[in-house]
């Protein structure tokens, strides 16, 4: 009886299983990706494949993929009290790296530019609601400044926000 070898995974199996670790990757998605890229193609304990373009769009779309949903993570409401929430400071220094990270890949960041605007406008307006009612302390974790440049990135306006929005905010540095 012949004993059949192994079969060799293929560039696409070994993709996508790094996709799966990406999916699910910690708070900087941009790591996890490198981790892969040194894994697939230079580990000595990995497969060594030589990639190309095409063979690495799925893997940088997964980080774009990560990135619009730890943003987003943190500018949902219902989420503020759960040990996954790491609050609106760690969208604005997310937001900073996926703009960066779109830049140097050339993806579009408008589709996640729009939905998280939406969601931090729907976010403040509640978030203020509830402080003013007294239902809550802000959950706000970062300082008026810092949270006015993310509103100017996502194109919000004075109209979009409430006009008690900066109350929300911790005080800079040094207060």
């Amino acid at each position: 009886m012949q004993e059949r070898a192994a079969a060799i995974p293929s560039i696409a199996e070994y993709i996508e299983e790094e996709l799966l670790i990406l999916a699910h990757a910690g708070e900087i998605p941009e790591v996890a990706y490198h981790s892969s890229l040194y894994y697939l193609t230079e580990d000595p304990e990995g497969p060594r494949l030589a990639l190309d373009h095409t063979d690495l769009l799925p893997l940088k779309q997964a980080v774009y993929d990560r990135y619009r949903k730890i943003i987003l993570r943190d500018c949902d409401p219902r989420l503020r009290d759960k040990p996954v929430y790491r609050g609106l400071a760690r969208s604005v220094a997310n937001w900073r790296r996926f703009i960066k990270f779109c830049r140097k890949e050339g993806f579009d960041p408008g589709p996640v530019r729009v939905e998280t605007g939406r969601a931090l406008a729907a976010f403040l307006r509640q978030e203020a609601a509830e402080v003013r009612r007294g239902e809550r302390r802000s959950s706000v974790n970062c300082t008026a400044k810092e949270l006015a440049w993310l509103c100017g990135e996502l194109g919000l306006g004075p109209r979009d926000l409430p006009p008690d929005w900066r109350c929300l905010c911790r005080p800079p540095d040094g207060e």
